[in-house]
């Protein structure tokens, strides 16, 4: 079985982001495999364990990448490959997502894995995008996946419940929370990582198109919260302080 996860390279969402003329500063910032994608790499080592196969990461990214995509391999993926995404605009997904399926297109995987959304943009319009340009069955939010016969069953959220569907192979997954629980590189696999392939491709041969229909307007940090009011006093005297404060704010 040929599987492929598509990983993306995001802020540490624990650590403080800081905006530098309206954009978000690089310099000291702590990267990550962006979480819902850490996911759709154990499903698919889980996957290889149950129907043999392989399993390659792919990122379009910066060379900068590459330091993730090492640890996806040093988690038990077998290959790698780093699409460069110099001249690519990365906050279209659009554009995103078609320079991705141009390279998925010349041999379409059995099975693809992406994570749900990704904690920066969190558009979750990527996976789908691709499954339409690759005419391929496309499933969203799956806590649970198994493969049978040709085809899949699959459970995934929906408000409130969960439904089960069926499709048939290829197909395309996005991931949920709930679906695994990710493991942690062992030593002996961050060593073997360094000797496992890792492909470098031009994403600009892939997608002449430089810049997408997306114009970032700009990038803000929310408002601070005003500050925690304590309520102080006997019951009576802070039932009437609370009655004030919400006529205040009506």
């Amino acid at each position: 079985m040929n599987i492929v996860v598509l990983m993306k390279r995001t802020f540490d969402a624990e650590e403080r982001i800081q905006l530098v003329d309206g954009q978000v500063s690089t310099e000291d910032a702590t990267f990550v495999i962006n979480p819902y994608d850490e996911f759709a790499i154990e499903e698919a080592l889980c996957l290889r364990t149950t129907h043999g196969g392989t399993v390659t990461v792919v990122c379009l990214a910066t060379s900068q990448a590459e330091k993730e995509l090492r640890l996806a391999l040093a988690m038990g993926a077998d290959g790698a490959v780093l699409i460069d995404a110099t001249g690519i605009e990365l906050s279209d997904s659009a554009v995103t997502a078609k320079v991705l399926a141009n390279y998925l297109n010349v041999s379409v995987p059995d099975i693809i894995l992406v994570g749900n959304a990704s904690i920066d943009s969190g558009s979750g319009q990527v996976g789908p995008r691709i499954a339409q340009t690759l005419q391929i069955p496309c499933v969203t939010a799956v806590t649970g996946l198994e493969v049978i016969d040709g085809g899949a069953r699959l459970t995934r959220d929906v408000e409130g419940s969960s439904e089960v569907l069926e499709a048939r192979l290829p197909l395309l997954v996005t991931c949920q929370q709930g679906l695994n629980e990710p493991r942690y590189p062992s030593l002996q696999g961050i060593m073997k990582a360094k000797k496992k392939p890792l492909t470098t491709v031009s994403a600009l041969e892939l997608c002449r198109a430089g810049t997408g229909s997306v114009v970032t307007a700009g990038i803000f940090l929310p408002e601070k919260k005003q500050p925690v009011k304590i309520l102080t006093g006997s019951l009576s005297e802070q039932v009437s302080q609370l009655v004030d404060l919400v006529k205040g704010q009506v």
